[in-house]
């Protein structure tokens, strides 16, 4: 057994001694739980897995937004046939998305699938605030830019 440092007074009474373990026990079992929630990769990485979904969804509905208000805007001022060229390449552009899409879910791991899938479940349910969010976002974005300059 390992002596007390000199500058720790030792126990007085058995009583004394048995608080003393008590409380190292304690100390122990929350630094063991410390470094148990410290080696829990698993968790940790769903749980950055989660923060980076949460930030792609919301930069993917600022995209989107801002996407579908300059093509609105870009198609209110072309002449016809370079609206029937953006009206195809709009459908390229879905095609490519539900592509991506199919190559997800060929790819990606189950739990993270399923994760994704709970998200875009929230994402639709939840649609008007997120939009409203992301575009709160965007004018906040652009004020701000535009003060800078």
């Amino acid at each position: 057994m390992t002596q007390p440092p000199h500058d720790e007074p030792t126990a007085q009474s058995p009583e004394e001694l048995r608080e003393q373990v008590e409380n190292t026990r304690s100390e122990l079992g929350d630094t063991v739980e410390a470094l148990a929630a410290k080696t829990d990769v698993k968790a940790r990485a769903q749980e950055k897995a989660g923060q980076v979904r949460e930030q792609v969804a919301g930069v993917a509905g600022q995209v989107s937004a801002k996407a579908a208000d300059v093509a609105h805007q870009v198609q209110e001022k072309l002449p016809g046939t370079v609206k029937d060229t953006a009206a195809r390449a709009g459908e390229r552009a879905r095609d490519k998305a539900t592509e991506a899409g199919r190559l997800w879910e060929e790819k990606a791991p189950e739990p993270v699938r399923r994760q994704a899938a709970r998200s875009a479940r929230l994402s639709r349910d939840n649609k008007r605030t997120l939009l409203l969010a992301g575009g709160g976002a965007t004018l906040l974005w652009m004020i701000l830019r535009r003060r800078k300059k």
